[in-house]
């Protein structure tokens, strides 16, 4: 069986009984970084095998994995922070437990958007979450596609990117749409900045942007103008 761990986003403190219990008792445990995920294990006591599975080698590891769980090997998936499969790896190794009978259990637990989302002031009853926007390639054309969406919209980024987007977004939304930036979420220095998306490009060019981004932007209404 493979069951989906969702682990804390930032404060080790967030994170379930359960959560724990399944640790404890998977033979295996699937890590996108093995460094990040000692750390948890550690505080926790957990002493488990851990093996890497990210990204950039989950198309060869995983026919290894479906092996192990035919074997009737009990392995637990879990990413550096959230949900596995938001915007992590997940959904390639969920996929083929599906075609191939295996049992799948998504645990639940953290993930930022929500924390964010709720943070925002911004309408939550009715959104879309959009992840990371393509870096180069593609970006244009969704910003394109999402010009017209009336649904609350959530978006993760980097910090390092951050004007950059939301200087995209301005030119897409306009100036005036209302957002909100919440960063660090659940750790010391959490913020969120909320305002038009002119007011948080004022606030970003003037302070320091540290830590992983999620970010809110309601969606058009009939007052919108670029």
């Amino acid at each position: 069986m493979l069951y989906l761990v969702p682990t804390p986003i930032g404060n080790l403190k967030d994170i379930t009984y359960r959560a724990i219990e399944v640790l404890n008792e998977v033979d295996l445990i699937l890590a996108e970084d093995t460094r990040q995920t000692k750390k948890l294990l550690d505080h926790y006591n957990i002493e488990k095998s851990v093996q890497s599975h990210h990204k950039f080698n989950e198309h060869q590891t995983t026919s290894y994995i479906i092996s192990k769980l035919k074997d009737e090997i009990s392995i637990a998936l879990v990413s550096d922070g959230g949900t596995p499969g938001i915007s992590d790896p997940g959904y390639l190794l969920v996929r083929e437990c599906l075609k191939e009978d295996i049992k799948v259990e998504c645990l639940p637990g953290a993930t930022a958007l929500i924390p964010a989302l709720v943070n925002s002031g911004i309408p939550c009853h009715n959104f879309v979450f959009e992840g990371f926007l393509p870096v180069k390639k593609g970006r244009q054309t969704k910003l394109q596609e999402l010009e017209s969406e009336k649904r609350t919209m959530v978006f993760y980024e980097s910090p390092h990117r951050l004007l950059k987007t939301i200087g995209h977004f301005i030119e897409a939304f306009g100036r005036d749409r209302n957002a909100s930036v919440s960063r660090e979420l659940t750790k010391i220095y959490e913020e969120t900045i909320s305002g038009t998306l002119q007011e948080i490009q004022e606030y970003y060019l003037k302070n320091t942007v540290k830590g992983e981004i999620v970010i809110v932007i309601e969606g058009k209404s009939k007052k919108d103008k670029k």
